[in-house]
C-alpha cells in the first residue's frame, strides 16, 4: 500500500465513521454544535497521533501477552495530555466537551488503529494513518454538526443564518437529531457508494484484534 493510499483511506474508503461506524458515541453526544464538533475531532486526531507514534516506536519491545494494557496506559496519557492543555487554554471547549473528552481514552477508533496498524508498522507509514483517520473522524463529526446546527438551530459555528434561524426544526439540534442526522448522512453514503460502504464484515470472525484469535483457539480446542 502506497502512503498516499495509507493518507487517504481513512478520509473516504475506510472512514472511521461512515464506514467502519466507530466512535460513536462522541459523535452523536457533541455533534450539537459545529464548533465543539472540530474541537472533538482535534482533540481525537492528537490522541490518536499520539498514541500510534508511540505504539509503532515501541512495537519490538511490548511483550504480547501484555500489549491490550500498554496500549491502554500509552491512549490515557495522551488523552491527559490533551485534557490539561484545553483546560488551560480552551476553557470554554474543555468544558463543552465535558466528559466525553476523557471518554477519548476508551474509543474504538484509537485503539483499533493501535492494534491494527501501528503495531504493526513503522513511524511514518503510522503517522500518516493516524492523521488520514484523524481527518475522516474530523470531516464526519463536522458534517452531522453541520447539518444539526444549520438545519436544527438556523446557525453554523455559532453565527446566525437569514430564514433559517426563523425556519428551523429544532428536533436536530436536540439529543435525538444526532440519531437523526447520523441515520441522514449514512443513508445518504450507502447511496452514493452504491451500498459497497454497508458492506463490511463485523463480529469475531472479520475482527483482527486479540479477543478474535482466542475465542478461535478455543473453538478449535474445543474441536
Amino acid at each position: 500500500m502506497s502512503r498516499l493510499s495509507i493518507l487517504t483511506k481513512g478520509i473516504v474508503k475506510e472512514n472511521p465513521v461512515f464506514v467502519s461506524l466507530l466512535g460513536l458515541c462522541p459523535l452523536l453526544a457533541v455533534s450539537a454544535m459545529v464548533s465543539d464538533a472540530l474541537g472533538m475531532g482535534i482533540a481525537t486526531t492528537f490522541v490518536l497521533l499520539g498514541s500510534n507514534i508511540s505504539v509503532a516506536l515501541l512495537r519490538n519491545i511490548i511483550p504480547d501477552k501484555v500489549r491490550i494494557p500498554c496500549f491502554i496506559v500509552i491512549i490515557a496519557g495522551f488523552v491527559t495530555l490533551i485534557m490539561m492543555l484545553l483546560e488551560a487554554y480552551a476553557y470554554t471547549l474543555h468544558q463543552a466537551l465535558g466528559i466525553f473528552l476523557p471518554l477519548i481514552t476508551v474509543n474504538c477508533i484509537i485503539f483499533a488503529r493501535a492494534e491494527v496498524f501501528a503495531r504493526k508498522n513503522k513511524v511514518c507509514d503510522s503517522v500518516l494513518d493516524a492523521v488520514g483517520m484523524g481527518l475522516g473522524f474530523t470531516f464526519a463529526m463536522v458534517a452531522i454538526a453541520t447539518m444539526r446546527e444549520v438545519v436544527g438551530r438556523g446557525t453554523w459555528f455559532g453565527f446566525t443564518l437569514p430564514v433559517l434561524s426563523e425556519f428551523n426544526i429544532s428536533l436536530l439540534g436536540q439529543a435525538p437529531g444526532g440519531f437523526v442526522a447520523f441515520g441522514l448522512i449514512i443513508a445518504i453514503v450507502n447511496k452514493v457508494s452504491k451500498g459497497k460502504a454497508a458492506k463490511r464484515e463485523f463480529g469475531c470472525s472479520g475482527c483482527p484484534a486479540a479477543c478474535g484469535k482466542f475465542s478461535a483457539g478455543k473453538q478449535e480446542v474445543a474441536d
